[in-house]
């Protein structure tokens, strides 16, 4: 049965581990906001609403809208999935053809921690995946903060990204949506097992971050090797290179682009130095890589650094907290774990 492991973490080889540090006590001390690169035209089928719930997971404000709206959850939409213990800000949509929503809707929301902060009518459904990047601010406490070497290692994350692991939420307490994907993959996925396909996409987290530590370890997770393929910073576009030359090595450098990693599935094996990462994969964990491709879910790609975008740094007291962006589908708990020991 898997467990999961403690991923190697980069700055590990120049500064050793972090210190011992608090994280997330409260959920004040952990905000997110959805941010879109546009804005809803104010008419359509849908009707958009700007929320801002703390300990709910976005899935129970979607049945919560459902609900209230008397929708099936499908004709509710989210871009990304935020977290339980936190102040976040996110959008979601509701289709309401031909219909106004119910008078008493913000008020139910509100009367069940939702705070609705703007509604708006679009013509489409929210999609997931199509907001711009997501905002945090972190607070940050214990001796790791008090350390001399903190001030390093945050600096050393903001001029040279960090690895774009998926945060340990994402397997479930205690790990426990791993084992369940691997017994799942074990005697052949179907959908009416995984409906939302949440064990599909933890046995393929999975396999990435274990790919990608073994690119950390050999510190070869900043740089492109022969057969990589290579994502456009700020962008979901990606090439293929057969050869690493000087000008990819300084773009890398440079954060232009960035080595990626499969999200398995069924498509074409990296060859060459990245196939041989890949072949280890295969070679470690076969039911899992051979569960993901009699699935049918289609190879992805995703890069193996993240760059934080505008980041802040501000001490009080006995804490710092931390502010920065991050893409879509990046974790920032996997940014707090170079800082501190047991983030999460």
């Amino acid at each position: 049965m898997l467990e999961l492991p403690r991923w190697q973490r980069s700055l590990d080889a120049t500064l050793g581990p972090p210190k011992p540090g608090r994280f997330r006590l409260a959920p004040d001390d952990f905000l997110v906001d959805e941010v879109l690169d546009f804005a809803p035209e104010g008419h359509g089928e849908h009707l958009w609403l700007n929320i801002e719930k703390r300990n709910q997971t976005t899935l129970e404000v979607v049945k919560l809208l459902s609900q209230r709206c008397g929708v099936g959850t499908r004709d509710v939409g989210y871009s990304g999935m935020k977290d339980r213990v936190a102040v976040t800000r996110q959008w979601l949509s509701v289709h309401l053809p031909g219909k106004e929503a119910p008078p008493d809707l913000v008020q139910a929301l509100t009367y069940s921690g939702v705070s609705v902060l703007q509604c708006v009518r679009h013509p489409r459904k929210l999609k997931r995946g199509v907001h711009r990047y997501n905002r945090f601010q972190l607070r940050l406490s214990g001796e790791a903060v008090e350390a001399d070497d903190f001030s390093q290692r945050w600096q050393t994350l903001c001029q040279q990204g960090a690895p774009n692991y998926f945060g340990a939420q994402r397997f479930g307490p205690a790990g426990r949506n791993l084992q369940r994907a691997e017994a799942l993959l074990a005697r052949g996925w179907r959908k009416r097992d995984d409906r939302h396909g949440i064990l599909l996409s933890t046995a393929r987290s999975f396999l990435f971050n274990e790919l990608l530590s073994d690119r950390v370890d050999k510190n070869q997770w900043q740089q492109p090797v022969n057969g990589d393929t290579l994502m456009l910073e700020g962008t979901q576009s990606v090439f293929n290179v057969d050869q690493v030359d000087a000008t990819l090595c300084s773009r890398a450098d440079a954060l232009d682009l960035h080595p990626t990693g499969p999200l398995w599935g069924v498509g074409n094996i990296s060859q060459q130095a990245a196939g041989e990462y890949e072949a280890a994969l295969l070679e470690r964990y076969p039911t899992l890589c051979d569960g993901l491709l009699r699935s049918g879910v289609k190879r992805g790609q995703r890069a193996l650094r993240m760059c934080l975008s505008e980041p802040r740094l501000n001490r009080e007291a006995q804490s710092v907290v931390l502010s920065f962006g991050l893409p879509r589908g990046s974790f920032a708990t996997a940014v707090v774990s170079e800082l501190i020991a047991s983030p999460d």
